[in-house]
């Protein structure tokens, strides 16, 4: 079993948010790849499904970005899995907008969500990190990551969390170079 967790904040207010982008990216999965409904789990939405020949629970912690290390941790145990069966998809500023990296463990650089899972969990997790572009100036960024994707964004922003869906497979079975090698050819062609 492995746990793609999505962060974000609950709610419509925030559906739009840049800060939501891990939210879009397993709902995303979800859909592309026929997983069960979402049902409340865990602190969160969950839904269980297959990537390839992976069992994978998507999972959206509804606790608030802040502390998404509840619901992560919540489903780690329960599963019994350790920090090493889980990749978390998030939004990153200090990437190009919709420019996609995989890592493993690190510290947060400032995001509260993943210091939250690292606080649970521990550090040594994947984190697919998605660009969402630094506003220039640090009095801008909360407004910035609390914003919504502007009407101009949005065809790259669809196109990259269909390219994640696409390649989830390939995640799923621990090739992160191949993932984004591939999803990077593809935002290259579109």
């Amino acid at each position: 079993m492995l746990v793609f967790a999505g962060l974000g904040n609950p709610g419509p207010a925030y559906a739009f948010h840049r800060h939501n982008v891990g939210f879009m990216a397993v709902d995303a999965i979800a859909a592309s790849h026929g997983f069960a409904p979402w049902k409340s789990r865990f602190q969160g939405l969950a839904c269980e499904g297959r990537l390839g020949s992976a069992k994978v629970l998507l999972l959206k912690p509804m606790t608030f970005m802040n502390e998404s290390g509840r619901s992560v941790g919540e489903a780690l145990r329960f599963f019994k899995l350790e920090p090493g069966s889980l990749t978390v998809f998030y939004d990153e500023l200090d990437l190009d907008p919709f420019r996609v990296k995989v890592k493993c463990g690190g510290g947060a650089a400032g995001h509260n969500g993943i210091r939250s899972i690292s606080a649970h969990v521990g550090p040594d997790f994947r984190r697919v990190r998605i660009g969402i572009g630094h506003p220039g100036h640090k009095d801008r960024v909360t407004p910035h990551v609390l914003g919504n994707f502007a009407k101009a964004e949005e065809p790259a922003l669809v196109d990259m969390l269909a390219g994640i869906a696409t390649l989830a497979p390939i995640l799923a079975e621990g090739d992160d170079a191949r993932f984004m090698n591939d999803l990077a050819l593809r935002q290259q062609e579109s």
